[in-house]
This record gives structure tokens, sequence and C-alpha cells, in this order.
């Protein structure tokens, strides 16, 4: 009576510890929006509950032939031990799993009459996993499209129960939904940033002046409203720009066109960079009276070797003139436009051929778990790092590798950089 209660208990406690690990594996998977992320906690997850030798995810895709499956995630063994053979086709074994016709549990696979049908083959290439025990459940989204198929092995015949098959389905049901969803957030995202990217028509090319500009939309489907320009004026002179307009979501982005729109228009008309500041805050209180914009505005002048320019609440540009210092140009911002009506001051600093500029948002320097301005301090020590880069694409791309994870940063990021000759 005492091993039967002990056994019973056992049992009882291995149920509620399976029951917790699919909870915690449904809160991982829903909490999640980074498909190949999710494939491989659930193919893991999956090949642990079933006590399987190996697991594997193939992505339902097709070919021009109608047959071929991306190998997604493998779980139990490296991802070398599948690299040298062929992706699955649609034999009698793994087709019904790509259809969705539903969960396929093999006692042993090799004496079942679905196996080594199809040449040239005829069953496990030489060389793969010794395969056994199988087990086969599709991923069917909610709208009913089969996302691709978790598979699982054993070397040894009869290892795969009707629980287990329960809890691999379990996986696959909470990952279908989980993946669903993701693939849902990057359609919204990409449509995100393709709007954005449109507003932001290529920079024209000038004489005289190199630059390479970056542009990160922030993680999320929220477009934002930063940008940065190189306007020409006349022969020899050209505005440099970089803005930001607070706030997230399509009127943002849609007061940013006008903005950069509005900026340009007053620039070729000759304008200082503090009248054209002020002006251009006329223009936002008619677009959007609740909206507020930072902007940085810089005429360089390659006759006179100047640069001029004035601040509406943006951060300091950063300067690098030959055997010089490197500094910041923090002569005093004034308010974002939008706040008052305002007389921005201008500055003007001698700018040699060969002088470096870099214009840039918040997003380049700010974190969570960092001050501005040690963000700041930071970016100043890589500016100087990167003087013998004559790239500029290079220099660029230095500065947001070094400062951001652009698969994971909250804020958008853009940056220009801008060398004369």
């Amino acid at each position: 009576m005492t091993h039967e209660l002990d056994d019973l208990i056992g049992r009882l406690q291995e149920e509620t510890r399976l029951v917790e690990t699919l909870h915690e594996v449904g809160r991982a998977l829903a909490a999640d929006l980074d498909l190949p992320r999710i494939v491989r906690t659930a193919c893991d997850a999956a090949t642990s509950l079933t006590g399987a030798a190996f697991g594997s995810f193939f992505y339902n895709v097709y070919d021009m032939n109608g047959e071929s499956y991306f190998l997604y995630v493998l779980s139990g063994v490296p991802r070398s031990a599948f690299e040298g053979f062929p992706m699955p086709r649609n034999t009698k074994v793994f087709d019904p799993t790509f259809q969705g016709e539903g969960v396929i549990r093999m006692h042993d696979v090799r004496a079942d009459p679905r196996y080594g049908q199809n040449p040239p083959y005829n069953g496990m290439p030489k060389g793969h996993l010794d395969v056994r025990s199988y087990l086969a459940v599709p991923v069917i989204s909610p709208s009913g499209e089969v996302l691709g198929g978790f598979f699982f092995g054993h070397p040894e015949v009869g290892m795969f129960t009707a629980r287990h098959e329960q809890l691999a389905s379990g996986v696959a049901a909470q990952a279908a939904v989980a993946m669903d969803n993701a693939r849902l957030y990057q359609r919204h995202r990409d449509a995100a940033v393709e709007l954005q990217r449109s507003l932001l028509s290529p920079l024209p090319q000038v004489d005289g002046v190199r630059h390479a500009w970056r542009y990160y939309p922030a993680r999320g489907i929220d477009v934002g409203g930063d940008w940065v320009d190189l306007i020409p004026i006349d022969e020899g002179r050209v505005a440099l720009v970089v803005g930001d307009v607070m706030g997230k979501g399509i009127q943002a982005a849609a007061v940013m066109g006008q903005m950069r729109t509005a900026v340009r228009a007053l620039a070729v008309s000759h304008m200082s960079p503090g009248e054209i500041l002020r002006q251009s805050a006329v223009v936002l209180r008619a677009a959007d009276r609740a909206r507020l914009v930072t902007c940085c505005l810089a005429v360089y002048d390659a006759h006179a070797e100047t640069l001029t320019w004035a601040n509406a609440g943006q951060l300091p540009m950063l300067l690098d003139v030959p055997g010089g210092p490197y500094r910041f140009l923090d002569d005093g911002a004034g308010p974002p436009l939008g706040v008052v009506d305002y007389n921005y001051v201008e500055h003007k600093v001698h700018f040699p051929a060969g002088t470096r500029l870099l214009l840039y948002t918040d997003g380049l320097v700010e974190r969570r778990d960092r001050a501005i301005d040690a963000g700041m301090g930071v970016l100043k020590a890589l500016w100087q790092g990167t003087r013998d880069l004559g790239d500029l694409d290079a220099v660029a791309d230095r500065l947001v590798e070094e400062l951001v994870d652009v698969r994971a940063h909250e804020d958008d990021i853009a940056l220009l950089v801008v060398t004369t000759s």
C-alpha cells in the first residue's frame, strides 16, 4: 500500500512539473515577438518534455516545385548534424505534417509502411542520426495556415507515448499563436519603417562635401519623427540639418515630413540659420500646435571656410577640426520649436578643409541604464577614435555599433557625418 501511495505521489508530482513547465513555456512565448527566439524556445521545451534525443522545427516554405522545407531550429544535437543532408521532401512520412493533417507518432519508423518509399534514399540518407521512435506535430496558426512542423526522434523504439504527443501538441499550439503574433508584428513594423524611410529621401551629393547618414527606427511598430538632411543652397554653401519631432505614430511622421520640406524651402531662400528656425516654428504651429520639434541647422560656407549654426533644443553637434580639439558645439541652444516665439542666436566657427562634423538625435546616446551626459562622453571618445577611418560609412557604422543595440533600442536614431575637402 505504501509503495502504491508513493508511486501515486510521484506521478502527481511529475504531472505538476509538466503542467508548470507548459505554463512557463506559454508565458515565455506569449511575451516574445522575435520569431527565431520563439521557435527556439518552443523546440527546446518540446524536445525536453517528450524526452526526445533530438527535436527540430522545419518552416513550411515552398520552392518552385512546391516541396522545400527550411531547417529553422534544431535541439539536442549540433546544427552540423543536419548540414550535409537535403531538406525534407513531400514523402509519405513528412507530407502529412506539412499539410497539417495531424500528429504522427510511430513506435518504430523503420517498420512503418510509409517509410522508405521515396528514392533516391528510400529512407534516411547515409550518416543520418539514428531514428526509430518518431513524433511529428504540425504547427497551425489560428487562421488555419500551416506554419511548419516539430519533429522529434529517438534511437530506441517505443519511446513516445500518448502523453508525449499531448505535451508536444500543447507546445505547438502555444508556438503557433506566438509565431502568428510575431509575424503580424513584423509586417506592421516593416510597413512603419518603409513609411519612415520613404519620408527620408536620399541626400544629394555636393561637390567638396562627403557625407554618410543612418536612420534606425525604434523597436516597435510606431514610426517616429527623427530626420537628417543636407541641402545645397548655392555654389559653395550647403545646409546641414538634424531634427526630432517629439512623439510617435503616423502624426509625428507626417509633421516630420512637413518640417523637413519647410526647412528645405526656407534654406534655399537664403535665410540665415536662426531665421530659418524661427520661420520653421511658424510652420509647425500651423501644422500641429501641440507638437514640439528640436532642430539644429548649420550652414557650411566653403569659400569663407566657416560653419554658422543655430540650435532649437537639439543635442550639440560634434566637431573635429584638423589639428584642433574634439568638441561639442554647445555654445547655447534655444528652446524647441513650438514652445515660444523666439529669435534663435547664431554661432560661427572656423571650418577648414578636412573638418568633420557629426549631427545626431538623442537616440544615439540615451539609454535607460546610462545618463545622457555619460552617453555623450562615450560618443566623444568613439568619435575621436574614428579620425583615421577615411570611409564615412565605416565611421557611422562604428558609432552605432558601439553605442546602441539596433534590435532593441527604444528611440529612433538618426545621424549625419560630414567632412569637407
